[in-house]
């Protein structure tokens, strides 16, 4: 796998890495177009996309790729946290 360089240097995403931060940029809004795009267009499962997204937003050279879309990645799983965390009655942590 090879790797792209930013210039920033920082943890550099691998091109898969940016395959899917451009997919989850222009993806499906439904889930079931979703995951079938995901299978056709970058061969793996709806699953592992899902676990590798995850991991790639957390990455410096993400951010440094795509600001936008990681920081609204970013966003939509905090606001998602605080609605389990709520759920379970567990207080939000202060922000």
């Amino acid at each position: 796998m090879t790797s792209a360089h930013n210039s920033n240097g920082l943890n550099d995403l691998s091109a898969i890495d940016q395959q899917i931060l451009d997919f989850e940029a222009r993806a499906p809004k439904t889930i079931a177009l979703k995951e079938k795009a995901i299978r056709a267009e970058l061969d793996i499962s709806p699953v592992r996309y899902h676990q590798r997204l995850n991991v790639i937003v957390e990455l410096p050279a993400a951010l440094a790729y795509n600001p936008v879309l990681v920081k609204r990645l970013l966003r939509k799983r905090g606001e998602r946290e605080d609605i389990r965390r709520a759920a379970h009655g567990n207080p939000q942590p202060e922000h």
